[in-house]
């Protein structure tokens, strides 16, 4: 019932809402007024990074439009296509090869005069994260629309725009976030040390191309993506330490990640086994973190990544399931292995996403990697992973 009555989201002049026009979109600047960017190519020489960081978001960027497409029953608005997103606008504003400025889902715009057309249905404000115009994932008339297209005419005027080229701290834009904290995460004495990276997974959408890269590799694996929070224990040069997805946390009982780590006697184990400097990287789920969709009565960390703190090379599938056994870890459930990669689409991928975890939950979606680390020209090198999560459970957010 609630997909049929078409509300006014982002801007948009449905068909049984009232109106609330968006900016002019019709003067969308031609192509040749910007700069193409040069076509990665996979170098045979390509050596793993000493930062295994996946590049940060893009939540705003400058792209040209796939495609348009009708909506059935829908007379006002169409769907639009900008990389691997969908986007429902009004019907007519924006035709295939238009440039624009793409926004993502998770996006916080500012609150200013060019965004306060959001203002009825994306406005948030909170002691975190302030005051601004969140972008979630919606639905239209069946029709899954995730984030915001606007005309290259927002962005300042005396410059030219590349295509792919990031403008999120030109608009201002944050990304919307809840405080790192569970109840008692603990008591920050800095941020990630030794190099460690944060975790992250870019999504599918936003980078079509690693369906190519995943055709060429020997061997995938998919993980069931945990809903929690981020969490990461190291061992270097005899020391031990936690941290969450930005900062580490002091040794006291007030971590909940450090009262988990005693628990299993986590620093004992790493220097008895022999094990080289390592960082551990998973997500803690449990009671008061997010909303514990899993339904668990006590804190669990779940490993999906190790890394080599020497060379910065992440272990294989099998060396990281190994280290979990050796240390008696859980890690991320691994829903399926394989050599040749069978998903060609994105909307295959898509419904691959979806499920649920064992309490009844909508799961969030899964990840994949190949299962021996491959560098991938995309994120400058950094191992080839990505994300798919599910819309049943972003729907819900």
């Amino acid at each position: 019932m609630s997909e049929e009555r078409e509300p006014v989201i982002a801007g948009i002049e449905t068909e049984k809402g009232n109106p609330e026009m968006m900016p002019d979109q019709s003067a969308v600047v031609s192509s040749e007024t910007v700069k193409m960017p040069e076509t990665g190519e996979i170098s045979e020489t390509a050596k793993m990074p000493e930062n295994t960081e996946i590049p940060e978001r893009k939540l705003a960027s400058v792209q040209q439009v796939e495609a348009v497409t009708p909506i059935e029953g829908a007379d006002l608005i169409e769907c639009i296509h900008v990389l691997g997103w969908m986007v429902v606008g009004k019907k007519g504003e924006l035709q295939a090869g238009d440039l624009c400025v793409y926004f993502e889902i998770d996006s916080f715009l500012p609150v200013c005069e060019q965004f306060e057309f959001l203002r009825k249905s994306c406005y948030r404000s909170n002691p975190f994260m302030g005051e601004g115009f969140r972008l979630k994932t919606q639905r239209f008339r069946g029709q899954i629309s995730q984030g915001l297209i606007l005309p290259l005419t927002i962005l300042p005027p005396g410059r030219d725009y590349t295509i792919g080229e990031d403008v999120t701290e030109l608009l201002g834009i944050r990304k919307w976030e809840t405080e790192e904290r569970s109840t008692d995460l603990g008591n920050t004495i800095g941020s990630l040390p030794f190099g460690i990276p944060k975790t992250g997974e870019v999504r599918i959408q936003s980078c079509p191309k690693l369906l190519g890269e995943f055709a060429k590799v020997p061997s995938y694996y998919i993980s069931t993506k945990m809903d929690g929070t981020s969490a990461t224990m190291y061992w270097k040069d005899g020391k031990f330490g936690v941290c969450g997805r930005n900062y580490e946390f002091a040794e006291d009982d007030a971590s909940v990640f450090w009262r988990y780590a005693k628990a299993h006697d986590l620093a004992a184990k790493l220097g008895e086994c022999g094990i080289p400097d390592v960082a551990i990287q998973g997500e803690f789920c449990g009671p008061g973190i997010q909303k514990n969709r899993l339904r668990l009565k006590r804190p669990e960390w779940y490993v999906f990544t190790v890394i080599d703190l020497n060379t910065y090379q992440r272990y294989s599938l099998k060396a990281m399931l190994d280290l979990c056994e050796r240390l008696g870890l859980q890690h991320v459930p691994i829903e399926e292995q394989g050599e040749v990669f069978p998903y060609k689409t994105i909307d295959e991928l898509l419904e691959r996403a979806k499920g649920k975890y064992p309490s009844g939950s909508n799961k969030e979606g899964i990840v994949i990697r190949s299962t021996e680390p491959v560098p991938c020209w995309l994120f400058h090198n950094a191992p080839l992973s990505m994300k798919v999560l599910n819309n049943d459970y972003l729907l819900k957010e």
